[in-house]
């Protein structure tokens, strides 16, 4: 994605805040479809419970309180409509014909034969009462009578009259469906549940279904599916512009960091800062941190200038004095000196070959390193030296020989300029590391100066001649190339009272 970061930024959170929203949205309005369908279940199951209740407990159908506003219809095991809520004319867009109040309470009559003048109505099994056989007068009730006196024990007639049988709902969750049902003229879509009865005194099994209507469960999930379709747009509107506002306030700070940085590199003036804000968060680190580098950057630049000028002025004075000898020998061969000027050519070759090994050291040039004797390198270095050698270990290390040589050369040259008798190298090991020191008895070096000597160019003794001094380089070049290995090169006072150069350096791992 192109653009500001504050746009990217205002983009992304508000895709995430709506897809968060929708996800939600839609959850809720699941769980609310679902919530209220399972009300209307329940109502619907409470309905027919409560018929069903009724009716096990010996309540005639044509006395039960049906609900007009809720179809309800009751049915024998064959299909057969028994009763209806009085408004129910279809169910699943099929009519429903329930027979009529009295004819279901009073069934027509039938004719006995013989007595064509008298009609009888039948009682159902499921409401006529049990008539004991005691209430039939029987002549040998008295015999029976006689029979029962002695004993508690009913007589034959009364143990073989059967008992009515209670009614009960059947066992068991209710089932549940859902279709359509047309009341009082409106049809609309329902939950419906029914149950099993068995009507007591033998009555037989009926079905009750009762129903409650899902219309108002659907406008409710409709109602908050609108909200949430004409909230959510607004919603995001709002997360946007506030991510918008903060994001733009969060990178006001970088925004000055950037402009600041923009307007030091078009005046190259590294001696600006960028400014800081007062939080203590990411940014103000990365302000502090860039100012950090502006003061390294503005060091290294003054160092190299610094360096370039010193370079020149030192390769002036070789290079001048070889001109002014030839331009002499040209006019007068027979003044030609060529030890002097076989001198200074090479001084200006040691110079220049100085100059490029500290060129090549600033740019990280590192030879593949390889497993050195220390011993045998000091021993090298010291051939043709008047230097005494204290070897109290062989201690291994990893580096470029050529670089290491250079390294000892270049302390023992300045060990031996200031020595007034005795140069001594002393080789340890100590602390996973090996230890070189240079030691002589000259004057030492102060204190104040034992860091200022490895800078380029920089002499102590500023009354000495170039010849004896040299340019400047040797002890820089040797702490350059002591931390190329890894290693550090520092100046103490010997115990003969001068210098002491201490060289460390890490130890090669066992092979």
């Amino acid at each position: 994605m192109r653009g500001s970061l504050r746009t990217r930024t205002t983009v992304a959170a508000t895709a995430v805040v709506a897809v968060a929203l929708v996800i939600a949205g839609l959850a809720v309005v699941l769980l609310l479809r679902a919530n209220l369908a399972s009300q209307a279940q329940l109502q619907a199951e409470v309905t027919a419970q409560q018929l069903a209740s009724q009716l096990a407990g010996g309540t005639p159908i044509t006395k039960l309180d049906l609900d007009d506003e809720r179809p309800v219809r009751i049915t024998n095991a064959t299909g057969k409509v028994l009763a209806t809520s009085e408004k129910l004319t279809a169910i699943d867009g099929r009519p429903v014909q329930p027979p009529s109040a009295a004819r279901a309470a009073n069934p027509p009559a039938t004719t006995q034969p013989g007595n064509s003048s008298t009609t009888s109505q039948p009682t159902s099994s499921a409401t006529r009462p049990p008539t004991p056989s005691s209430t039939v007068p029987n002549d040998d009730d008295e015999g029976d009578d006689e029979r029962g006196r002695g004993g508690d024990e009913p007589d034959d007639d009364e143990t073989s009259t059967p008992q009515p049988q209670p009614g009960r709902v059947a066992e068991g969750d209710a089932e549940y469906s859902t279709g359509t049902a047309t009341v009082d003229g409106r049809t609309a879509e329902y939950r419906f549940a029914a149950l099993k009865v068995t009507l007591p005194a033998g009555g037989g099994d009926v079905t009750v279904q009762a129903g409650a209507e899902l219309a108002t469960a659907r406008d409710a999930v409709s109602s908050v599916s609108r909200t949430m379709l004409i909230g959510l747009p607004l919603l995001l509107a709002v997360v946007a512009l506030v991510t918008w506002m903060v994001t733009r306030r969060a990178l006001a700070p970088v925004e000055a960091i950037r402009t600041e940085l923009a307007g030091i590199t078009a005046a190259r003036d590294l001696r600006r800062r960028v400014p800081v804000p007062d939080s203590r968060d990411e940014v103000a680190r990365l302000a502090r941190t860039t100012n950090d580098t502006l003061t390294a950057l503005e060091t290294s630049v003054a160092q190299q200038r610094g360096f370039v000028a010193d370079a020149s002025h030192e390769l002036r004075s070789p290079i001048a004095s070889l001109r002014t000898q030839l331009e002499v020998a040209a006019a007068h061969p027979e003044l030609l000196e060529l030890d002097e000027l076989l001198a200074d050519t090479v001084r200006l070759q040691h110079l220049a070959a100085d100059l490029l090994l500290l060129a090549r050291l600033d740019a990280g040039d590192h030879p593949d390193p390889e497993r050195i004797q220390v011993t045998d390198l000091v021993r090298d270095a010291v051939e043709g030296r008047t230097a005494r050698l204290d070897l109290t270990a062989e201690p291994v290390v990893l580096g470029n020989k050529t670089r290491l040589s250079r390294i000892l050369g270049n302390l023992l040259d300045n060990a031996e300029r200031h020595t007034r008798q005795e140069v001594r190298v002393v080789v340890s090991s100590t602390g996973g590391q090996a230890v070189i020191q240079v030691q002589d008895d000259g004057p030492g070096v102060p204190e104040a100066d034992r860091d200022r000597i490895f800078e380029r160019f920089v002499r102590l003794d500023d009354a000495r001649s170039r010849d004896e001094g040299g340019a400047g380089l040797g002890l820089a070049i040797a702490r350059d190339l002591a931390q190329a290995h890894g290693g550090t090169l520092t100046v103490t006072t010997s115990p003969q009272g001068g210098a002491s150069f201490n060289l460390h350096l890490p130890l090669a791992p066992s092979s």
